[in-house]
């Protein structure tokens, strides 16, 4: 959409093919369905949090920071506000206004929007498209093409790696498409744990050698098959490319105690709450929910009094309090990531104009590319600074 609005904005003739009944049907649901626009933060901040090939955008931050996308939609009417962690957001918190913005803005500039027709294949002839070939029609007066087709992720909303089939078709390299930032499952029966929500923990990935590969502070919840949560999202922008099946997710719960200080408080409880239950006394220490958990890692009976815990058993749990574990089963399906990792390989793409190096009238823009970012309006602002870089250079001359 932001492609086409720059695109006819500098005089051409822009229809837009869309595969869906309606625009922006991955647009709506983005940020809880509030829709995280951009992140307002320098470019660097941009960069540093971009996984893969963030050196590529470095053109395009600077033509359309996150600074103008901001004036462009506030400019489109959308009034905004700024959140933790420099996350934009619409006002209203809906993501339907940043949509009828938009489209309210292309009927504007006369766009024609032709809905339920997908794109079945292109027709080249040399390095140039001569016709669109969709399941209604052939089109072949054809100037110049922008692919904006997304990813493989959420596919309910038309992202089925159409746009990938058809770069390759062009002679484009795609390296492969994977889910990112979704949620890890684990092989343990964790369904007792769902809907646990933890802050001020340490979530680790953890290699069968030992080794560490990745470890961040934060907040984290138990869904019904694994680890969710931004921890988890974090760890599988990071490790998507990993055959992570069969290394551990470790927990510290108590990040801030080291083990004898953690030890102490463990006494200290035990010695106040003497006949208590294990189970009810390490309520105080770690959530309910959780307590079953810790006692089954560390192989000792909850019914157990407080007073009856010898040493090396409580040494034992000050382990499973500092490293609660489970084993990996890989990263939740594409059907609820929210980011795609890979694509169209950057370097056959412009980074000034989004053009193929390829095919003289074609260019890409957003999910499409082999860029990806973290959590936080990152790969939002991706989509709209690609997308306005590849509408910006659209040449107004036939080509």
């Amino acid at each position: 959409m932001i492609s086409a609005i720059c695109a006819a904005r500098k005089g051409s003739e822009v229809v837009i093919l869309e595969r869906n009944e309606k625009v922006g049907k991955k647009l709506f649901i983005t940020g809880k369905g509030r829709c995280n626009l951009t992140n307002a933060s320098p470019v660097q901040n941009h960069m540093d949090h971009t996984v893969r090939n963030g050196k590529f955008l470095f053109g395009a931050h600077k033509v359309f920071d996150s600074s103008s996308c901001i004036e462009f939609f506030e400019d489109l009417g959308v009034a905004l506000k700024t959140e933790r962690g420099n996350r934009v957001f619409p006002v209203s918190d809906k993501s339907s206004d940043v949509i009828k913005a938009l489209s309210d803005e292309l009927k504007r500039l006369q766009v024609r929007i032709f809905y339920n027709e997908r794109v079945q294949a292109l027709q080249t002839e040399g390095q140039k498209i001569v016709a669109v070939v969709t399941d209604k029609k052939t089109y072949t007066d054809v100037d110049y093409l922008i692919l904006a087709t997304g990813g493989i992720t959420y596919p309910a909303t038309g992202s089925t790696g159409d746009g990938y089939r058809l770069a390759k078709s062009c002679g484009h390299t795609v390296v492969e498409p994977l889910p990112s930032l979704c949620d890890l499952s684990v092989r343990e029966d964790v369904v007792s744990l769902k809907g646990i929500s933890l802050k001020n923990v340490t979530g680790s990935v953890v290699l069968p050698s030992g080794k560490t590969v990745f470890s961040e502070f934060g907040e984290m919840l138990f869904t019904d098959k694994g680890i969710g949560g931004p921890i988890a999202l974090t760890a599988s922008a990071k490790l998507c490319r990993e055959q992570i099946r069969g290394y551990r997710f470790c927990i510290d719960l108590k990040p801030a105690l080291d083990e004898e200080t953690l030890d102490r408080r463990l006494i200290r409880d035990f010695d106040e709450q003497t006949n208590k239950a294990l189970k009810n006394v390490l309520g105080g220490v770690t959530l309910h929910g959780l307590v079953p958990y810790v006692l089954r890692q560390s192989k000792i009976a909850g019914e157990r009094a407080a007073n009856s815990i010898a040493k090396e058993e409580r040494k034992k749990l000050v382990l499973s309090l500092k490293n609660l574990s489970f084993t990996l089963d890989g990263l939740d399906g594409k059907e609820r990531a929210v980011i795609t990792s890979g694509g169209v390989s950057v370097a056959e793409i412009n980074p000034k104009t989004m053009q193929s190096k390829l095919t003289s009238n074609l260019a890409f823009a957003g999910e499409i590319i082999d860029v990806d970012a973290m959590t936080g309006g990152y790969n939002l602002q991706i989509a709209f600074e690609t997308g306005f870089v590849a509408g910006s250079n659209v040449p107004t001359e036939e080509l």
